[in-house]
């Protein structure tokens, strides 16, 4: 897939409000795949664009809730989860608090609302109510990245002229945030005890060949317990793998609960491994396996691990 023609700056404007982004990936456009589209957009973001072109980015979004006639279409579909599970109490819950996070930080709630209900929302909302301001900042800029990727993913589809189907690539929302958990695939649930509202490891996997999520993929979560030598280039016996959980990529490209769901993840190293070769069998890769470690400063924080998938490459990222 390409985009047809080089996009303007008020394409990209419709995908993020910040005039430096706009102009510098209408800049690099066209793109040849929707995924150095999407790699582009995040240099841009989180390597050109400066603070004040992150404040205008989120200066163009509404706040989480809000019905008016005036909101973009594009809001609305991604906050349609929020909207239909939203009591009139929780509805009085959010307004109170997102205007509670705008006296305290000066800008809207940020988040990736796809497939989040409104309990959901709300709680992420009291959640990052705490941050001290530096971290709110980059974390709502995070959640920008997820929305404007997203759209982009949508422009692209629009672009190629893609065939209509119902919001086909609203799912790629999934390569963003948490989607909803529900479907015919969904994995057998495990249990833990947390104030988090999904566990610490979290993934999905997407189909850039596609541009759709990829279904039915087996996952496996596995921790290093060899304490003696840890996995290195020149370490890598299999025998210091202990396997956590597994899973099915459902219908969004999610996987389901690979880990117990606990306040604090222990440090350490995680190998993801995706078995690819049911899923694309004349393919070039037979499995893949993402090793990452987790440092002891970051044992309360997030780490989602998606792969992004073709018969002939991939790539990951660290997401949250």
């Amino acid at each position: 897939m390409a985009t047809l023609r080089p996009l303007t700056v008020e394409d990209v404007l419709r995908v993020n409000g910040s005039r430096r982004f706009a102009a510098a990936l209408a800049a690099t456009s066209p793109f040849d795949s929707l995924t150095n589209a999407l790699i582009a957009a995040r240099c841009i973001w989180l390597n050109e664009v400066d603070v004040t072109g992150w404040l205008e980015a989120f200066a163009a979004h509404p706040p989480i809730g809000t019905t008016s006639s005036s909101v973009s279409k594009w809001s609305k579909e991604e906050q349609s989860a929020a909207l239909s599970t939203a009591t009139d109490s929780t509805a009085q819950e959010l307004s109170e608090w997102n205007a509670k996070y705008r006296e305290k930080f000066g800008f809207v709630f940020m988040i990736c609302a796809s497939g989040r209900t409104a309990p959901e929302v709300l709680a992420e909302l009291k959640r990052r109510y705490a941050n001290r301001p530096i971290v709110e900042l980059e974390a709502a800029a995070e959640e920008e990245l997820k929305i404007t990727e997203l759209r982009l993913a949508k422009l692209f589809s629009a672009e190629t002229a893609a065939p209509p189907t119902s919001d086909r690539m609203r799912i790629i929302g999934a390569h963003l945030g948490a989607l909803s958990q529900h479907s015919a695939n969904k994995a057998p649930e495990i249990t833990g005890s947390s104030n988090r509202t999904r566990p610490p490891i979290t993934t999905h996997v997407l189909d850039t060949a596609l541009g759709s999520p990829a279904a039915g993929i087996e996952v496996h979560l596995e921790m290093w317990k060899d304490a003696t030598s840890p996995p290195s280039f020149d370490n890598k016996e299999f025998k210091g793998w202990t396997t956590l959980g597994t899973s099915i990529t459902n219908n969004d490209g999610r996987s389901g609960q690979l880990m117990d769901n606990v306040d604090n993840v222990a440090p350490g190293f995680y190998r993801i491994s995706f078995n690819t070769s049911k899923y694309a069998p004349s393919g070039f890769f037979p499995y893949v396996s993402i090793i990452f470690e987790i440092k002891r400063s970051q044992t309360t924080e997030h780490f989602h691990v998606p792969l992004l998938h073709s018969p002939f490459s991939f790539t990951t990222y660290r997401g949250s």
